[in-house]
């Protein structure tokens, strides 16, 4: 087994057989992101607060309501012998770089990261529009109605490109990785505690890229429970029946433990209140790792198709090309089948809306020309989704394409540059007319306490809703942006960098120091990093890496991270890629060995 690494420490390994290379990545990543996989192991057990004390209560008690570890486990043991193995070899690996895992970890890890990624938290924020505005008001709030931010993937003929955009973290979300052993050689971007590659990567033959398909695979249902000599029984379609209810105790260091009650009914684990979760992954007992290995052997876009015909959440769409010219769109993962989509939570007694049996089919379609993926809605993703990015981004991405405009130019286009002082202008506006219409009387109900868990705040603040859905919100009250504020009472706020500064999600205790960065972009435009008028200009959530496979000849192949190869601030990979990324710029993928520095194994 040997490790290289390129000048800015990412790992290129390989091995002599495929489960050695497995465990060679679990204890790199152990080595690299230790502190960071930890945090993310304990989230998936809901054991955080043991390690960071009352503030990790609010995730703890989720997680175990929600049953998270439960899944996992469960998952793990439905797996294929071979992929069992795998993950074994893994978590072998992980432990022997000084972390606590259990094979079934990395699935705890990606469910923990994506049960929130879907359609159930924005489920309640509607639940709360129309309890306080009306039905109508639903529409004000969704994407499709308002400048939305997004990830973005695209191909040109020889190329795959794009950004995938989530909340911003330090240490980054995704590990930069090359994994080679006799059966292939795979360069790509893998969650920190997942083996392989798993949404974006390179064989040499193939390669392929995500983005969110914006589907509704998640229910919430409006459960009544009650109390009986034996146990907790709930209201289903066919009247009162068992529901599983046991309790568990929470360690919260420094503050000795809390007892939190976790009941699951026929739909699915109880979340909030009285509000039960159901998606594919609990109902199956199955996320989708089974797609992972048969990914990795991957030299067509048929391997490809035939591998993600295994994927169960996220559901995403997907861009693949190989090096025969042949390029497919598809749209991966399991939807429900069932009467209508639902934008709220649905009565749990009522048997219209209980799930049939099956999933919707997924799609694929040969690519001729460009493509672009920007979660908007399109024919090969409408069928699964309520609510879709506004079609702008994607707009924009294809004149770009049509003008020959290089991608690492495409990733950075913005109407909104750090430098310009009419964009701090325009800023300065949208933000006073956000505070504008949280005093508006007809948005006051709205303010009233919606009852959710403050763990839900992202998605259930109205003043964070209102902010993100200005245009929409605007409409719906009749109003023109001038009238709610007129522009030539804005003073001048200086550039918009000067206020757009970057501030990611730091990891606990994580106290390191990052320079000041002044961004660009805003949530209309291709640079998509966001933040919220009218209540923080600071940036949060953007993209997570940048990446242009050159489908014909990898080592032409660029990417990039906003920080590093490196979790530990002691490292000098920690930060070294933050002021590139900041500026658009991309490193090289580096594909000869000899070009790289083995690393002692020790």
């Amino acid at each position: 087994m040997q490790v290289f690494r390129d000048g800015y420490g990412v790992p290129h390994l390989r091995a002599g057989t495929v489960d050695e290379l497995a465990f060679l990545q679990g204890r790199v990543t152990a080595l690299d992101r230790g502190q960071q996989i930890e945090v993310e192991r304990r989230r998936s057990e809901g054991l955080l607060a043991e390690l960071v004390g009352p503030d990790g209560l609010g995730w703890d008690r989720f997680a175990r309501r929600a049953r998270i570890d439960d899944t996992a486990r469960r998952c793990y043991a439905n797996l294929d012998v071979r992929t069992r193995e795998w993950l074994r070899a893994y978590a072998e690996g992980v432990r022997a770089g000084g972390v606590a895992w259990h094979p079934w970890s990395a699935l705890g890890v990606f469910l923990a990261r994506h049960i929130m990624f879907a359609t159930f938290p924005g489920k309640m924020w509607n639940a709360h529009v129309e309890r306080t505005l009306g039905p109508e008001a639903v529409g004000w709030f969704r994407a499709e109605a308002s400048a939305g931010s997004g990830s973005n993937a695209w191909y040109r003929p020889g190329e795959i490109a794009g950004d995938p955009h989530r909340a911003i973290e330090l240490p980054g979300v995704y590990q930069q990785i090359r994994l080679s052993c006799p059966d292939f050689d795979v360069a790509g971007l893998a969650f920190a505690g997942v083996p392989g590659v798993q949404h974006f990567g390179h064989t040499g033959g193939v390669a392929w890229a995500v983005t969110n398909a914006m589907a509704d695979y998640q229910d919430l249902y409006e459960e009544e429970l009650r109390r009986t000599a034996s146990g907790v029984e709930a209201r289903g379609p066919g009247g009162w029946e068992p529901a599983e209810a046991h309790t568990e105790t929470i360690p919260v260091r420094g503050a000795g433990s809390e007892l939190v009650e976790v009941i699951e009914t026929a739909r699915g684990p109880i979340v909030d209140g009285a509000l039960s979760l159901r998606t594919p992954t609990r109902v199956g007992l199955d996320l989708g790792f089974g797609a992972l290995l048969p990914l990795l052997h991957a030299s067509t876009v048929d391997d490809v198709a035939a591998a993600l015909e295994r994927w169960v959440e996220p559901v995403n769409s997907v861009l693949t090309a190989d090096t025969t010219g042949r390029v497919l769109q598809l749209t991966v993962g399991r939807v429900p089948v069932r009467d209508g989509r639902r934008s709220v939570p649905v009565p749990a007694w009522d048997r219209a809306y209980a799930w049939r049996p099956g999933y919707l089919p997924t799609t694929r379609a040969e690519v001729t020309g460009t493509a672009v993926n920007a979660n908007d809605r399109r024919p090969d993703t409408e069928a699964y989704g309520n609510d879709f990015a506004a079609k702008a981004r994607a707009d924009r991405i294809r004149e770009l394409l049509d003008e020959g405009v290089p991608s690492q130019r495409i990733h950075m286009d913005t109407p909104m540059p750090a430098d310009s002082v009419e964009a701090g202008r325009l800023a300065a506006w949208r933000a006073a007319m956000a505070r504008r219409l949280h005093e508006h009387p007809a948005l006051e109900p709205l303010l009233k306490p919606h009852g959710f868990d403050p763990l839900f705040d992202a998605w259930t603040d109205p003043r964070v809703r209102i902010g993100l859905n200005l245009d929409g919100v605007l409409r719906g009250l009749g109003l023109t942006a001038a009238e709610v504020v007129d522009p030539a009472t804005v003073e001048p706020a200086g550039t918009w960098g000067q206020r757009h500064l970057l501030e990611p999600v730091r990891l606990p205790g994580l106290t390191a120091e990052i320079p000041r960065t002044e961004l660009g972009g805003e949530r209309d435009s291709v640079l998509c990093l966001s933040s919220i008028p009218g209540v923080t200009d600071r940036c949060g959530r953007g993209p997570v890496a940048r990446y242009v496979w050159d489908v014909l000849d990898r080592q032409r192949s660029r990417w990039i991270v906003p920080f590093g190869a490196s979790g530990d601030p002691a490292s000098p990979h920690f930060r070294d890629q933050l002021p590139l990324w900041a500026a658009g710029e991309l490193i090289p993928l580096v594909t000869d060995w000899s070009a790289l520095i083995e690393e002692p194994l020790g």
